[in-house]
């Protein structure tokens, strides 16, 4: 890990911050993503950033390029998807961010989202990484399937050396042999994560779960554990979603769980920030 010359702390207190839109990520306040696997359509991102506008959440997800295990299974609206996060953006003030998975898509996505993430599945992939780093839209970097964590912090260098400063981490699980979760959620990862890297470091409790009924758990446990915030799927009817049902909250569960956040980001010296005002004037018709 000693090639790792960028993404690597070189005094102990160092902590970059990240600029996501309006939205500042790494700082004293956290950083709470919340939105559906797949954006559907205009009213179901409407609803999603009405309800959580003043949770707060400070980012809204939402994919729209879609790396299914199946190829029958829904792939994303594609531009389309894109244009209604924009303008779910405009309405709410609410920056978004949803994946690239190919070179081909950079421009397109950077034109209209906040940030660009990274899969589990294309954190090695290197000529996209690459790619990124002559960007400057910020990168949320998932880690891979069943990566070390040299191999996570190395991906995280080929962008940051080739230009790009602006890379978050996101522990989303690893692979195990155990299948009651989807995956296991490595929170010792986040713990070492924040003692080696300056990188802000976020947790992905839906993906590492895979059930609904244990994401406020592991989210309250990531915070303690020092991750500077979280990226949790919601649906405002998790039993209709096209992708991942199981793992979505709905989004009365959203809000519940990030009040429940504010004892223990108080406890570890974090904040919340002020709920914002959604706008109304605008409109996804």
């Amino acid at each position: 890990m000693k090639k790792a010359k960028l993404a690597l702390k070189t005094e102990a207190l160092q902590q970059t911050t990240i600029q996501v839109g309006s939205a500042t990520v790494g700082g004293a306040d956290l950083f709470i993503v919340g939105g559906p696997c797949a954006v559907e359509n205009r009213e179901q991102m409407d609803a999603v950033a009405t309800r959580l506008v003043a949770a707060p959440v400070q980012a809204l997800r939402g994919g729209v390029y879609k790396p299914r295990t199946s190829p029958y299974d829904f792939q994303g609206l594609g531009l389309e998807g894109l244009e209604i996060l924009a303008a779910v953006r405009d309405r709410s003030g609410l920056p978004v961010i949803t994946e690239v998975m190919a070179i081909s898509q950079i421009e397109e996505i950077a034109t209209y989202a906040d940030g660009l993430q990274v899969g589990s599945r294309n954190m090695q992939n290197f000529d996209l990484l690459k790619a990124l780093g002559q960007t400057t839209k910020p990168v949320l970097l998932k880690r891979g399937l069943a990566a070390t964590l040299e191999e996570f912090v190395m991906a995280a260098e080929y962008i940051l050396s080739h230009g790009n400063p602006n890379v978050i981490l996101c522990e989303r699980g690893i692979r195990s042999f155990d299948p009651y979760t989807r995956n296991v959620l490595d929170l010792g990862a986040v713990v070492a994560l924040k003692q080696i890297t300056h990188l802000p470091v976020l947790v992905d409790p839906s993906h590492a779960a895979g059930k609904s009924e244990l994401v406020a758990g592991l989210s309250r446990a990531a915070i303690a554990a020092g991750a500077d915030g979280l990226l949790v799927e919601c649906h405002p009817e998790p039993e209709k979603s096209v992708s991942d049902a199981r793992q979505a909250l709905s989004l009365d569960e959203m809000v519940a769980l990030v009040e429940s956040l504010r004892p223990i980001a108080a406890a570890v010296q974090r904040t919340m920030p002020v709920a914002a005002e959604i706008v109304p004037q605008l409109s996804l018709a």
